[in-house]
This record gives C-alpha cells, structure tokens and sequence, in this order.
C-alpha cells in the first residue's frame, strides 16, 4: 500500500529529501559534463543526449556508460 506524503515518518522523509538531492546533482553533473566535452568525445550527437539525461537515475548512468568515448 503507497502511503501519501503526511504519512511518511520524518526519517522517511528525510531519505526521499536526500535521494532527490543526489539525483539532481547526478543529473547537473551529466549535463555539465557533457557541455564541457568536445563533440568527437560523445557517442552521437550532443543534443539527443540532454533528453536521456533528463530521465530520473536512469538518463544520467547511461550517459556515463554509453554516450562518452574511452
């Protein structure tokens, strides 16, 4: 059963406070990664990647696995 966000305990709410913080930080990494690399660096073209990153958790690890070239 889902619980609503008043029925959270303060430690839940504080877990899901942390998540979203690290997610976003996640995804401001990925983008500024990717505006700082030159375009011969990334797998395809630079602006299909800014909707993947946008994706929650998901966008930004496959940009870091996939879309840089090593």
């Amino acid at each position: 059963m889902t619980k609503t966000k008043k029925q959270l305990s303060p430690g839940a709410k504080a877990a899901v406070g942390v998540g979203a913080i690290l997610q976003a930080v996640f995804a401001f990494l990925a983008f500024w990664d990717l505006s700082h690399r030159d375009r011969d660096e990334i797998r395809g073209p630079k602006p299909a990647w800014i909707p993947v990153i946008l994706v929650n958790w998901i966008g930004p690890t496959t940009y870091f696995m996939f879309g840089i070239r090593r």
